[in-house]
């Protein structure tokens, strides 16, 4: 019961901060550099990161903040929940995320998406999406953006891993940009299929940059999804107490 009164001040707090955050900047994009718009939507997201922990007891550890590059890169990070979503906008800043253009449509919260400058995709048209992606990412990493992509194209659920798509893998070759790969456990604390929050702590581990030099697509696919897919399982086995 605790836990459900705990979700539900935490989701008070979620929407009445997203409407002054996403209303501030909209309202303020006429007058303002991009950048600095997209500022005040990413202090939006580490303020619901912020939030969950002081309401549901979610807390986080990040460890490999030193593999994160200066420049372009392409970001492939693992995907179970909501709260990594929030965590990419202001963690690799200014980000730009691949995404299902449906959630552009969402009030409030698809505006402030917008203001990010995401890569919006139909799902349903893997070839159109992949070359969208294909095109606006090469177009975001010249431009010494960061592309995010969740590879899985949905949350997944823990311990339940699903296909990677290529496409990151690909854009990340054609622009000859490393890989960054991201591995975390946000399911056991906000899960996919409900709106109640765990408190623990979700653990994320930045793994070096991966160089494209001399690979395929497929190849460097595999090599990313593997070393994800090892780091949670490791990072699932038994922890002791964290202070």
């Amino acid at each position: 019961m605790l836990n459900i009164l705990r979700s539900l001040l935490f989701y008070v707090g979620y929407a009445l901060t997203l409407v002054v955050f996403s209303s501030l900047g909209v309202l303020l994009s006429p007058l303002l550099p991009r950048r600095h718009v997209q500022a005040i939507c990413a202090t939006w997201c580490h303020i619901a990161i912020v939030w969950a922990r002081i309401c549901c007891g979610i807390r986080y550890d990040i460890s490999g903040l030193e593999n994160v590059p200066d420049g372009a890169c392409v970001v492939l990070a693992k995907h179970e929940s909501a709260w990594e979503t929030l965590l990419v906008q202001w963690l690799f800043f200014p980000a730009v995320t691949v995404l299902k253009r449906e959630l552009l449509r969402i009030p409030f919260f698809g505006w402030a998406l917008r203001l990010f400058d995401p890569i919006a995709i139909n799902r349903d048209e893997r070839s159109d999406a992949l070359k969208v992606v294909l095109r606006q990412g090469s177009e975001k990493l010249k431009a010494g953006r960061r592309v995010v992509i969740f590879p899985e194209g949905t949350r997944a659920l823990p311990g339940q891993p699903l296909p990677y798509s290529v496409g990151g893998a690909m854009l990340a070759v054609r622009a000859g940009v490393p890989v960054l790969p991201m591995a975390l456990t946000s399911g056991d604390c906000w899960p996919r299929g409900t709106l109640i929050k765990t408190p623990g702590v979700i653990r994320v581990v930045i793994g070096a940059p991966v160089s494209t030099e001399g690979k395929n697509a497929k190849t460097l696919n595999a090599e990313v999804r593997d070393w994800i897919e090892s780091r949670m399982t490791e990072l699932r086995q038994p922890q002791g107490t964290p202070e």
